[in-house]
């Protein structure tokens, strides 16, 4: 019988595992598909602090990253898993807009957040192939990106301890005397010491069985993708190869769109390279339940505005396009801890667009206090019965 029953192999389920099973725990990871079968496998692996207001959120980012950096000296003898701490610039649009952006800036500073303050004039050696016109921006050295399928993969085996059970549906969960004891699945029952809840845009689904609620809500995002770019475009000849897009580069809108509670449909130009040569282009956000109709008028506008900020992608071709839905809560703010509703009974959901990032913490904070250990951060935002009486 396994201590932890971990329900999701995507990016948080796999840093939950990886995490306790450091912690000497024995773990089993269920997915009813494949690891990085969902979200995960659906994103553009950021990491990021400069898209959080200060607050418990950018507390966990700004830990996160580190691990992510941790992680990835670790993980370098295995292959890697792409870690690409290449930055994010965040443009603005108009003085008043910079204005914010700055001031943003140094109450991210008091969290810990390292930013640098770039004038129109030096937008160019950040991006020489960024439009004209900008105000100015403010570089983040901390952003950085993922192969996020990969990095699950990674940590899922990296302990001989975890065992992975793809293709298992959870059906259920085992109680006794009102207390979690194990999972069920359509492959039969399997018991545990206690069961995490990793299950992203469907863990509200997870916590109904056990008969208790959580807000979470499919938040769709569409990312058009590129053809490789040849890696040398744009370089120097005194300089080594550089990409067309160099950093993680996107406008103030973002941010903004992030924090946005709206049902509607939000876009903001957000784009960055590959080391495969592709670029990606996003991000919408919307709230039309599981819907993956293909939307043309999103996908034009994303390219309209990519193209806004680099014009040189006008004649780039795109070659694919996906979405996937965000686990949208109603704070913003993820699910993490124990359910003091249900004994035996862990969250480790609700991260919105910000799971790939905060993975890392998310494992380290569940592992944690599944050992009684003391947590790195204060849990106490991230309860999971803090909604009660919160409308869906």
């Amino acid at each position: 019988m396994p201590d932890v029953v971990v329900i999701g192999a995507g990016m948080v389920g796999a840093a939950c595992a990886y995490y306790a099973a450091r912690e000497g725990l024995s773990v089993t990871v269920v997915d009813r598909a494949a690891v990085a079968g969902g979200t995960t496998g659906s994103g553009e692996g950021n990491v990021l602090v400069s898209d959080k207001e200060p607050g418990p959120e950018l507390d966990l980012a700004v830990l996160s990253c580190r691990l992510w950096t941790e992680l990835a000296s670790e993980a370098r003898e295995a292959g890697g898993f792409e870690h690409e701490p290449k930055g994010g610039l965040v443009v603005a649009e108009s003085d008043e807009v910079l204005r914010a952006l700055t001031q943003l800036a140094g109450r991210q500073g008091k969290s810990g957040v390292v930013t640098r303050q770039v004038a129109t004039a030096e937008l160019a050696g950040y991006e020489p192939h960024l439009a004209p016109g900008f105000a100015g921006g403010v570089f983040y050295p901390q952003d950085a990106q993922v192969q996020p399928m990969l990095a699950a993969a990674r940590l899922i085996r990296r302990w001989p301890r975890v065992a992975l059970r793809t293709g298992t549906e959870v059906t259920g969960l085992l109680m006794e005397r009102g207390r979690v004891t194990g999972v069920r699945t359509r492959d039969g029952d399997i018991p545990a010491g206690a069961v995490v809840n990793a299950g992203g845009v469907w863990g509200d689904r997870i916590a109904a069985f056990a008969g208790v609620e959580l807000p979470i809500m499919p938040r769709r995002g569409f990312i058009l993708v590129t053809e490789p770019l040849a890696p040398a475009y744009g370089a120097s000849p005194a300089g080594p190869p550089a990409p067309l897009v160099r950093h993680k580069v996107y406008t103030a809108a973002y941010v903004t769109n992030v924090a946005s509670d709206s049902e509607g449909l939000e876009t903001s130009a957000v784009v960055e390279a590959t080391r495969a040569g592709t670029v990606l282009i996003g991000a919408s956000r919307e709230r039309v339940g599981f819907d993956r109709t293909v939307s043309l008028p999103v996908l034009a506008r994303l390219a309209r505005q990519a193209v806004d900020l680099f014009p040189a992608l006008a004649d780039v071709r795109a070659i694919r396009a996906y979405c996937g839905f965000r686990p949208y809560c109603p704070d913003h703010l993820p699910v993490i801890g124990a359910d003091p509703r249900v004994p035996g009974l862990y969250h480790a959901c609700g991260h919105e667009g910000a799971g790939i990032g905060l993975a890392p913490v998310t494992g380290l904070l569940t592992a944690r206090l599944l050992t009684g250990a003391e947590p790195e951060i204060d849990p106490a935002p991230f309860r999971p019965d803090r909604f009660a009486g919160t409308p869906g």
